[in-house]
């Protein structure tokens, strides 16, 4: 697949920061799609202490949400850890784990954030800006931000608030379990993000997206 070739990733943090803020003014935040068809998941793990990248790449049918195809791929890791940069040590292994798919999604949920991000450029909409492709984020705690009490009901959801901003959604995917923290990533609202993922997930708290590609990221390397 095509794959926009924007910056280096091997980067200062400042220049990194900076990136981030001029790619932000590109998001686009409103519904940009069309029949959705296919839905991917992405996630990312470690290994060689952190020296190796592994991104998998899980793409299901919809609205059967049965896996179609997966890829995995496995680069050195150029960035170090740092908080609100987490798409420049992750992505370069994303993206080429993107480019060994035969067919393409029509809709990205990444393990990480969005908008729900300090200027805006969370790993969701950072790949969507460079895949050209719809995304929303689907984190598992809170960047930046805060919010009301989520009620208790498979649904429900509060707005999550960056001073008089909202940046994304605290959604509860499922009764009596910790809420998920949602936010768009790139061609696609608020609301619709929030639909579709509900519309992914089944009887556990993660969409069968992130669960898919989460298990392919972390197995052993011998069993890939």
């Amino acid at each position: 697949m095509k794959i926009r070739q924007r910056h280096p990733w091997a980067l200062a943090p400042r220049e990194a920061r900076l990136i981030q803020s001029q790619l932000a003014g590109e998001i686009v935040l409103h519904d940009d799609f069309g029949t959705i068809g296919r839905v991917a998941g992405v996630d990312v793990g470690f290994e060689d202490n952190g020296g190796t990248t592994r991104a998998a790449v899980a793409i299901l049918a919809y609205p059967s949400l049965q896996l179609e195809t997966a890829t995995l791929a496995r680069t050195p890791t150029l960035f170090p850890y740092v908080p609100g940069l987490l798409s420049f040590r992750e992505a370069p292994a994303v993206l080429e784990a993107m480019k060994q798919l035969d067919i393409l999604p029509d809709l990205l949920l990444c393990d990480g954030q969005g908008i729900a991000h300090p200027r805006r450029l969370g790993i969701a909409s950072h790949l969507g800006l460079l895949l050209d492709i719809p995304s929303i984020g689907v984190a598992k705690s809170r960047l930046i931000g805060t919010h009301g009490e989520v009620p208790d009901l498979r649904g429900a959801w509060v707005p999550l608030k960056d001073g008089s901003e909202t940046i994304g959604a605290v959604l509860r995917t499922r009764q009596g379990v910790k809420p998920l923290f949602i936010s768009p990533g790139h061609r696609i609202g608020l609301e619709s993000a929030i639909e579709w993922v509900m519309a992914c997930v089944t009887r556990y708290r993660l969409p069968e997206t992130t669960r898919w590609a989460h298990r392919l990221a972390s197995e052993k390397p011998n069993r890939i």
